[in-house]
């Protein structure tokens, strides 16, 4: 049994679509980092698959370009993380309701 291009299609559009509910109803900036992280790997997926089931010879670059989102997605979480632990360290909530920094 092979696993044609359709079903990782649908399997990508499923995680994506999974990803956004998460960041568009989250009220914690985890949250939506989580969601925001799940798009990024949907979207890995679906170049994936593109490239296994294309024979036009561009699967090394369209690899690099998973590797490279990869790295994009390490950077944000990284980044994500570090300024929700100074939020929480000055105002004591990561709730994206109640960060209000541009207020005095």
């Amino acid at each position: 049994m092979t696993i044609s291009l359709e079903e990782y299609l649908i399997v990508g559009a499923i995680l994506f679509a999974i990803g956004l509910y998460i960041a568009l109803s989250k009220r914690n900036a985890i949250g939506v980092l989580m969601g925001v992280e799940l798009m990024l790997n949907a979207v890995n997926l679906t170049l994936v698959a593109f490239s296994r089931f294309t024979d036009t010879g561009v699967a090394l670059s369209t690899q690099v370009f998973v590797v490279f989102i990869i790295a994009v997605a390490a950077a944000e979480v990284a980044v994500g993380l570090a300024l929700a632990m100074v939020v929480y360290r000055n105002r004591q909530t990561v709730s994206l309701d109640r960060i209000n920094l541009l207020r005095w």
